[in-house]
């Protein structure tokens, strides 16, 4: 064997993944090159977290795989290769300060995503990274089942001796994620699984939640159901807007939607006081009421809601706005706490890839070494981060798994 065997590397795609995997194969030596079809890199990073980036999360690694909702066991070496700690670790000697906010959620100090793509071309820049910007590969060469380099869109072919497709999902096309790393699979003989958009806001039938239109609610919790099936609840934060529903509960909850379930109307409810009982939220009531024996209905509320969700309740209430507080029987009362307790929604369906945080589906698992991210079925090509069958819930868990296959494939090379 000649001194430059297994020496070029070939990363297709710039985004957290691909960078890292750039960065651990060239600090192990290797001599890579990065080609991104984007005039700049990591462009869906920019935007992930509101434009704050929440890059991992600070929990137990044992909680990372509570969290992935895809194939979580394919992901066992890769976490414990290289787990958040050591990506927090990795920003942190880089001279990125973090910061760790409710939920474990990481942030860079600033607050900007910026900050984090910044740090990963710096790394790259320190260890000879090419990076190759408004290149797009067109397809892998690949001679008697071994990668052989690629082919770029403009006919050019480059030969390397490894190639680590990171070219992400479907999600936010307007960055790049086009899907290309899918085609690449399947033209070397991959089984790519049924793609759908994950992590996406949810359309709603109700006219309420139009009007409710802006509002966040923090810690109430949601139950979604399809007939007397759970999918799924959580404690948390969401938000209306004028198709329906969002925030972090929502797009964790739509991670639940199965294939089988879309298209079809589901029951979203919505716990508002999650912290009472009936019984105490009923205690509380009695008191606010013994308090305002004479007042309007429509005007005891204000300590229980917010302006905007006031004039909604009263309707779903069913009590008449003006009746004097004295006057409402027991079982109105009762049937208010139920809906206090159970504010339904029809879920009509979800958003599209347009608004998806990431995609669900890709390459199969079954086929990948999990340990080094390499082909089962065509020598020395590797995957790694969203265009693998894997995904997790919001809280920086995708990130995370974009680190851990990264590395995984960098190491693997």
């Amino acid at each position: 064997m000649s001194e430059n065997d297994g020496k070029k590397v070939i990363v297709i795609g710039g985004g957290a993944a691909g960078m890292f995997a750039a960065v651990t194969a060239a600090g192990r030596g290797k001599e890579v090159t990065l080609y991104e079809k984007n005039e700049k890199l990591g462009k869906k990073l920019y935007i992930t977290g509101k434009g704050r980036c929440n890059l991992t999360n600070a929990c137990d690694v044992e909680e990372l795989f509570q969290n992935v909702c895809t194939n979580p066991k394919f992901l066992y070496s890769a976490f414990y290769g290289f787990d958040n700690q050591q990506a927090i670790d990795f920003f942190e000697t880089h001279g990125m300060r973090t910061k760790t906010e409710r939920g474990g959620r990481v942030f860079p100090l600033s607050d900007h995503s910026s900050d984090v793509i910044g740090t990963l071309v710096r790394a790259m820049t320190e260890l000879g990274v090419k990076v190759c910007l408004n290149q797009e590969v067109r397809e892998l060469l690949i001679e008697e089942q071994t990668v052989v380099g690629v082919l770029l869109a403009d006919g050019r072919k480059q030969y390397a001796d490894r190639v680590i497709v990171t070219t992400g999902g479907l999600s936010y096309p307007s960055t790049g994620s086009t899907g290309d790393g899918y085609r690449f699979a399947r033209e070397a003989g991959h089984k790519v699984t049924e793609l759908s958009p994950s992590l996406v806001p949810m359309n709603v039938l109700e006219e309420d939640a139009k009007r409710l239109q802006g509002l966040s609610l923090k810690n109430v919790e949601v139950t979604l159901s399809a007939g007397k099936k759970k999918l799924y609840q959580g404690f948390g934060e969401m938000m209306f807007t004028h198709f329906g529903v969002t925030g972090p509960l929502i797009l964790s909850a739509s991670s639940f939607v199965a294939k089988k379930y879309q298209g079809q109307p589901l029951s979203l409810s919505i716990d508002l006081k999650p912290a009472l009982s009936v019984e105490q939220l009923d205690g509380r009531l009695l008191r606010e009421f013994g308090e305002a024996k004479n007042r309007q209905f429509k005007n005891t509320l204000s300590s229980l809601f917010p302006a905007k969700l006031i004039p909604i309740m009263i309707e779903r209430s069913q009590i008449a706005p003006e009746k004097r507080i004295h006057e409402i029987s027991r079982e109105e009362r009762r049937n208010f706490i139920e809906k206090i307790k159970k504010f339904q929604l029809t879920v009509t369906g979800l958003r599209d890839y347009n608004e998806s945080i990431i995609t669900r589906g890709g390459v199969s698992v079954k086929e990948i070494h999990p340990s080094t991210m390499e082909s089962k079925l065509v020598a020395n090509l590797f995957f790694a981060g969203e265009v693998l069958d894997v995904d997790a819930l919001t809280g920086g868990f995708n990130l995370q798994i974009a680190w851990s296959t990264g590395y995984a494939a960098g190491m693997g090379v």
